[in-house]
């Protein structure tokens, strides 16, 4: 088949064949550097392809985190809430405390008034 290709060449001048044989090689480096380009091309496209998942994949993590921040800190504001409710409880308790001890001395001053009065 080869020489079907180069039989049209038949005739011509050296330097027309010279001529033709640069344009081909020519042709041939063009080829390559197209190949190479497209090669290149092919894996710069592949390597967006795996940027874009990874950054719809740092989204989908992202917006995983900011639903599980929020819920945290509902938590945190419930546990705070409980907290202050806790507080307020203990305080109240304890002023009955306060307040029931001081009965209970004051009884117990009652008490040793009027056993002091029965010995007399």
């Amino acid at each position: 088949m080869s020489w079907a290709v180069e039989e049209w060449k038949e005739g011509l001048s050296p330097r027309v064949l010279q001529k033709i044989h640069e344009l081909e090689s020519q042709v041939d480096k063009f080829k390559k550097e197209r190949q190479q380009r497209q090669y290149q091309l092919e894996t710069l496209e592949a390597a967006l392809q795996k940027q874009k998942q990874k950054v719809e994949s740092e989204k989908n993590e992202s917006a995983v985190l900011k639903r599980e921040n929020q819920s945290l800190m509902e938590l945190c504001d419930n546990l705070e809430k409980a907290k202050q409710k806790i507080s307020h409880d203990l305080q109240v308790k304890e002023s009955q405390v306060n307040i029931q001890s001081g009965q209970l001395n004051s009884c117990k001053k009652d008490i040793e008034r009027l056993e002091q009065e029965l010995k007399r």
